[in-house]
């Protein structure tokens, strides 16, 4: 006999709430993942096992968009330069699946640059913290924070092809915009590509 179940539509969020406008850096989507370890547990050649400033161990690794990454299999480097600073990723971001995006030298636009960064994309978590102290660790840029308005977005790209990329001042090819809308925790995307095609 056939089961019905019932599965509710759930709520439709409100559009006119806050929104946070940051620069799309063109890159490649990586994340930093820092968990708690035991010694027990079997050891594993895709994640770095270190002690923490507490005494407790902690497991680091690395991945792309789609996997978990080492050195032997890296996606431009990432894997590499978690590994070579895992203590340090420990103490400055803690337990989590940090996310962000690779680039700079060798990745997609490369910006002009002659090294690479992780930039973190949660604004909120991390626009006070100082994250000085991990070589190439940083932010991505903010150009807009409040009620979600298309007139903003819109600006904030304009800000973008006027004035160049701001994670790489001087660099006047920037990609464009992501916008996270806090009702419906989505990240939408519009990029300078977008324009030139709705202008066509």
């Amino acid at each position: 006999m056939n089961e019905i179940e019932f599965r509710s539509f759930g709520k439709i969020p409100r559009l006119f709430r806050d929104i946070v406008i940051t620069e799309k850096i063109d890159g490649t989507n990586a994340a930093v993942g820092v968990q708690l370890w035991t010694a027990d547990k079997e050891p594993r050649n895709d994640l770095t096992v270190i002690p923490g400033t507490s005494g407790d161990l902690y497991a680091v690794y690395a991945q792309s968009r789609n996997r978990i990454i080492t050195p032997d299999a890296d996606n431009f480097g990432f894997a590499q330069w978690v590994e070579d600073h895992a203590p340090i990723l420990v103490d400055t971001l803690g337990k989590g699946l940090h996310y962000g995006e690779w680039w700079g030298q060798g990745i997609q636009r490369g910006y002009g640059l002659t090294e690479k960064r992780f930039s973190l994309f949660n604004t909120h978590r991390w626009y006070d913290v100082d994250l000085t102290a991990v070589d190439g660790l940083g932010v991505v840029p903010t150009l807009y924070q409040g009620p979600f308005s298309t007139d903003d977005v819109v600006y904030a790209l304009n800000v973008l092809n006027t004035a160049g990329s701001l994670a790489a001042p001087g660099f006047l090819n920037p990609e464009g915009v992501c916008v996270y809308h806090s009702a419906s925790k989505q990240v939408f995307k519009y990029t300078v590509d977008d324009t030139a095609k709705s202008a066509a």
